[in-house]
């Protein structure tokens, strides 16, 4: 009886055993798994990290999407400049030439005055384009006033009159004024002359004259020329 319950005693013991031999290797085998977790989660994190790497390579791409940006601007450079030779092939195509072809203005051209001795005294007035113009006298004979009474409008008489002269450069036109035509004392002292190219002129030169002109019964010649064909007479 007693040889029974030792072996039973034995069985129990090595069970017992077992059971903690086991419970000491399940507490081993814990700690383990918890590390190759854990391992796990570190791998995971520095993918996690790689994939941000990734996001930084993102990043840099959008820098050089900037970069292309960057290009566009320079695209925009590019019209500026296209912009820029527009201007160019405008002022090329105006060649420095503004108002060719085109009827004179006064504002186009520029004058001069001076005293001629002939057929009793006279102002030659010369007139010619100014730089880079070129244009027409159409109308042959210009408007000519001494102030704004009527007394003071010259009158055409027949010298002169070409047909429409091209002013361009050293070409010069020239029309005769004589501000008295009558044998009395009378008429009216003025230092200045107004010319206009028309009738309508809308905006007349007016010119200083040399000396003070004692006007009364003024005439003025058509345009000319030759200086030769300006002298004022009444035919």
């Amino acid at each position: 009886m007693r040889s029974r319950l030792t072996a039973r005693s034995a069985r129990l013991f090595l069970a017992a055993a077992a059971v903690t031999a086991l419970a000491a290797t399940t507490t081993a085998c814990g700690p383990e798994d918890n590390g190759a977790a854990a391992t796990a989660t570190s791998s995971s994190t520095e993918s996690a990290d790689n994939g941000g790497n990734g996001g930084s390579a993102t990043t840099d791409g959008s820098s050089a999407g900037d970069s292309g940006s960057g290009s566009d601007s320079g695209s925009g450079d590019a019209k500026n400049s296209g912009s820029s030779g527009s201007s160019d092939k405008t002022g090329s195509g105006d060649g420095g030439k503004s108002g060719y072809g085109q009827s004179c203005g006064t504002n186009d051209l520029d004058f001069t005055v001076t005293t001629k001795s002939q057929a009793g005294g006279y102002y030659l007035v010369t007139a010619k384009a100014k730089s880079g113009i070129t244009c027409y006298l159409d109308v042959n004979t210009p408007s000519v006033s001494f102030g704004s009474d009527a007394d003071g409008v010259a009158s055409p008489v027949g010298q002169g009159g070409e047909d429409p002269i091209k002013l361009t450069g050293s070409t010069a036109a020239y029309t005769g004024i004589s501000p008295k035509t009558t044998n009395s004392d009378s008429g009216v002292e003025f230092e200045n002359v107004i010319i206009g190219l028309t009738e309508e002129d809308p905006n007349p030169a007016e010119l200083k004259l040399p000396e003070p002109a004692t006007v009364d019964k003024p005439i003025v010649t058509g345009w000319a020329t030759n200086p030769a064909n300006s002298v004022p007479v009444i035919v």
